[in-house]
């Protein structure tokens, strides 16, 4: 059995809307990889409380951090790499006067979240630091 398909020319809008998505995201990938070069690497942490967190795969752990007011400029960042087999951040909220970023465990190994309260991603000199130890079993 044969059947006669018909191809017909795709319409000049057709193709507009197909550059235009393509540029939009080219732009979007491009946008966001220069937001991650302008941040600069956190040096030195001042001693700062750490906590450790027992818990197992496919859980959920939340890190609470203060706002800090907004005349002086300091927004809590991550200050290390994280071991992103043991947990893979999935959200993070404004709660009340907290930032609340939401963990998913994904595998069992032990990490740290490090978070450094900086003058914005173009300082690298921390004010304060907080640890939350992952040990995921």
């Amino acid at each position: 059995m044969t059947s006669a398909t018909t191809r017909t020319k795709p319409s000049r809008r057709d193709l507009v809307v197909v550059w235009l998505a393509a540029l939009f995201a080219t732009l979007t990938l491009a946008l966001a990889t220069g937001a991650r070069a302008d941040s600069k690497p956190v040096g030195p942490l001042p001693p700062g409380p750490v906590s450790t967190i027992t818990t197992g795969p496919n859980q959920f752990v939340a890190v609470a951090l203060p706002h800090a007011s907004k005349q002086s400029g300091l927004t809590w960042r991550l200050a290390r790499q994280y071991d992103s087999t043991v947990v893979r951040q999935v959200s993070e909220a404004d709660v009340g006067t907290n930032v609340v970023l939401v963990f998913r465990v994904t595998g069992r190994g032990k990490t740290a979240l490090v978070f450094a309260l900086t003058r914005g991603d173009t300082s690298g000199d921390a004010v304060k630091a907080v640890t939350h130890t992952i040990l995921s079993r």
